[in-house]
């Protein structure tokens, strides 16, 4: 299981961190790593300023990119372009100081004025929470910046320094200007371990080892990420020795990994829970609008049998949005599998045959998920088709507002309770249909409260009233189950990523 940590530093304490060691001159890097990955790659994922408050742009980001600060493994907050970094006593200012000699791919130094420029064009999940608490980003030198709050905040770190956004990851200002945004995605310069090579939409990406990079040069040279849609395809592939690494497996297909000689099954848990969005429950005319109803979706839903059968008995039925290794999470009652009193409650509200709920909206790598939920609106009389689309441009029409009936939803970004809540509870949140007053209000309070015990109040009544008022329709937090071919002999990975990673740390046999 996950480990339960608190991201957040001590405001009231100058916070220093150490230089993180840089290891010695390698060998030339060689050889080629193929990823079979389960979503139609997209270049929106090339750039930091959009990341819509999920974890998968992170596949392209630990490649192409790097971060003032990011987890790695073994540490949450390990030192990346940011040597080390400070906090005032009054909780007031941030200030990082930056890697020396750090170049991006195109030679361009890394400067403050690069960290300032991705901070001001961020426009991604948690922007509007960042930039309302951020009175300024201050240069004070070519290797500092200074980042002044118009208050104490003890979530900044959290918000700006974790993938709960990317607002930490660092584009090189000279150059983005000089292309633009789409310019930028269509040849993306970093500061990672690898290169842009290549990228054929919606296919492949193919990057290069960059010798520059200052935490270690690569031992492998060449990565090949590969969509592959098709979960029994990836398999093969892995088989066959096509792929290297295979994501996204489930039931069957995994259990056909563990017994092939050779390969390995390798299981994450990564803070990625999926859910049910009632987007029409503000509105009085709907169905939704109806408590009733909305316990009554949450009785039918069988999640221990979903968790079961899709993730080998590693996942986990969800009865929160939140992932319970989250700091800050409450613990909800668990909703039983009852769908009798589900029946019974639909018709007390005034549907004893049920209704046409329309469709569910879903990424078609989580069509399993939404599934689950037609089975189970089936079985108390609720009808729905199933709408899957692109990740990519699921994420797009999600953020844009535009689905008018129910959404399956997930989320693997980092963070606590409040990031969660950020961007999918109150209203104006990245993600969210609508909101309450009343939870608006809590929000406000907690992320002001200095004092971690009362904040854990706070949060954990806002969690109680999500839940009281049946807000959504919690359905699994999942398990990555990944495929790994023999060439392999070093699989890093992240507590809570779901990805192999970092990159730079792959070797080959």
């Amino acid at each position: 299981m996950a480990r339960r940590s608190s991201l957040v530093p001590a405001i009231a304490l100058l916070l220093t961190v150490a230089l993180a060691p840089v290891s010695s001159p390698s060998a030339a890097p060689e050889g080629q790593i193929t990823f079979a990955v389960t979503v139609t790659l997209a270049p929106t994922w090339f750039d930091p300023a959009e990341t819509p408050g999920v974890i998968t742009p992170f596949l392209a980001l630990y490649a192409l990119h790097d971060a003032l600060v990011k987890p790695m493994p073994g540490n949450a907050w390990a030192p990346g372009l940011a040597e080390s970094w400070s906090a005032s006593k009054d909780g007031l200012t941030y200030e990082f100081v930056l890697r020396k000699g750090v170049r991006f791919h195109n030679g361009d130094p890394l400067s403050a004025e690069d960290v300032k420029f991705s901070f001001e064009r961020y426009k991604g999940g948690g922007a509007t929470t960042l930039k309302a608490r951020v009175a300024a980003v201050e240069i004070v030198d070519l290797q500092r910046v200074r980042f002044r709050l118009k208050q104490p905040w003890p979530d900044f770190m959290t918000f700006y320094a974790t993938p709960a956004t990317s607002a930490a990851w660092i584009v090189p200002k000279k150059y983005l200007e000089r292309v633009g945004d789409d310019g930028f995605k269509k040849l993306p310069v970093g500061a990672g371990p690898y290169r842009f090579v290549s990228f054929n939409p919606g296919v492949e990406l193919v990057v290069e080892a960059y010798d520059g990079y200052w935490r270690k040069a690569p031992a492998v040279k060449r990565l090949v990420f590969k969509s592959v849609p098709d979960e029994s395809t990836r398999v093969v592939m892995l088989r066959r020795g096509e792929t290297d690494i295979a994501y996204g497996l489930r039931g069957p297909d995994a259990e056909q990994v563990k017994r092939t000689p050779g390969l390995t099954l390798k299981v994450l848990l990564p803070t990625v829970s999926q859910w049910l969005v009632f987007t029409e429950q503000w509105d009085p005319k709907s169905p939704w609008a109806d408590r009733r109803v909305r316990l009554a979706v949450n009785l039918a839903l069988d999640r221990q049998g979903f968790s079961d059968a899709e993730y080998l008995g590693y996942g986990r039925p969800a009865s929160s949005i939140i992932p319970r290794d989250f700091e800050f999470y409450w613990m909800p009652p668990a909703y039983p599998h009852d769908p009798a009193r589900a029946r019974r409650l639909l018709a007390e509200a005034g549907y004893p045959r049920g209704f046409d709920a329309v469709e569910v909206a879903t990424d078609v790598v989580f069509a399993p998920e939404a599934e689950a939920v037609i089975n189970g609106l089936q079985a108390i009389g609720i009808r729905a088709r199933l709408r899957p689309m692109e990740r990519a441009a699921f994420y797009k029409a999600d953020q844009d507002k535009q689905f008018k009936y129910l959404v399956r939803v997930g989320s693997g970004a980092a963070g606590n309770a409040a990031t969660r809540i950020e961007a999918f509870v109150i209203s104006g949140g990245i993600r969210s249909y609508g909101g309450y007053p009343d939870i608006d209000a809590l929000f406000r309070d907690q992320a002001g409260e200095l004092d971690a015990r009362r904040r854990e109040a706070l949060l954990h009544r806002i969690q109680q009233l999500m839940h009281e008022r049946v807000m959504f329709a919690p359905i699994v937090e999942q398990a990555a189950l990944t495929g790994v071919g023999p060439r392999l002999t070093d699989v890093p990975t992240i507590t809570g990523h779901p990805f192999v990673s970092p990159y730079e740390d792959l070797r080959l046999r």
